[in-house]
């Protein structure tokens, strides 16, 4: 029985944005399970709801069960592994999420087009979040990398942003308390999954459990 690696898009993306870095996994011999959801039509609680069952499925029939996520995808994993987490979890890589929020949704999300854009879950990246939001999150008590971008493809959006970034989230916003590594690439956050270096780095940490880049 193969290991298998579950991939979670971000927000006003489809699984098709992480197709690249799904034939690289399967080159390297993990089963893959790359999932639409309805990112822009539910909140974070509810997509994890959504896709719990066809998770559950997957699990059963690899050995054990790594994620590789992109952008608000962190954010997904981190409530569906709150409260459907597979006895047979392995190892998470996240490219680019916004654990701590982002300022560029502190700034837009009150606005009507920024809602119709994106949805419910949307507003719940914003930078101050509640006790019972922060609960949704759970605690980071498994064996996580998360690679972060300083390349910016908003310079707008990037003027939002304190310090390096990736032009919708800054570095330090998406470190989060529990995690095992973090490096920072010159990435964007649209394109950074298509990099080969941040694909080579996500393959070396499910293998390794740490990053090679130092």
């Amino acid at each position: 029985m193969s290991e298998g690696v579950l991939l979670l898009h971000g927000i006003a993306r489809r699984a098709a944005s992480l197709r690249s870095l799904e034939r690289r996994l399967t080159a390297e011999g993990y089963a893959t399970l790359n999932l639409d959801y309805p990112a822009r039509r539910l909140g974070l609680a509810d997509i994890a709801e959504t896709i719990a069952p066809a998770v559950a499925e997957f699990a059963d029939g690899v050995s054990r069960l790594h994620l590789v996520t992109h952008s608000m995808g962190g954010l997904v994993a981190r409530v569906l592994l709150a409260r459907h987490r597979p006895k047979s979890l392995g190892r998470v890589v996240m490219l680019g999420p916004p654990n701590g929020g982002s300022e560029v949704a502190d700034a837009l999300h009150r606005l009507a087009p920024y809602r119709r854009v994106f949805g419910p879950a949307g507003a719940e990246l914003v930078t101050l979040r509640g006790t019972v939001q922060e609960r949704l999150f759970g605690t980071v008590d498994y064996p996580l990398g998360v690679i972060a971008g300083r390349r910016s493809l908003y310079p707008l959006a990037s003027l939002l942003l304190p310090g390096p970034n990736d032009g919708r989230v800054t570095v330090a916003r998406t470190r989060v308390e529990g995690m095992t590594d973090h490096i920072v690439l010159p990435v964007a956050h649209p394109t950074m999954m298509w990099n080969r270096r941040v694909q080579a780095e996500t393959v070396h940490f499910l293998r390794e459990g740490r990053f090679g880049e130092r």
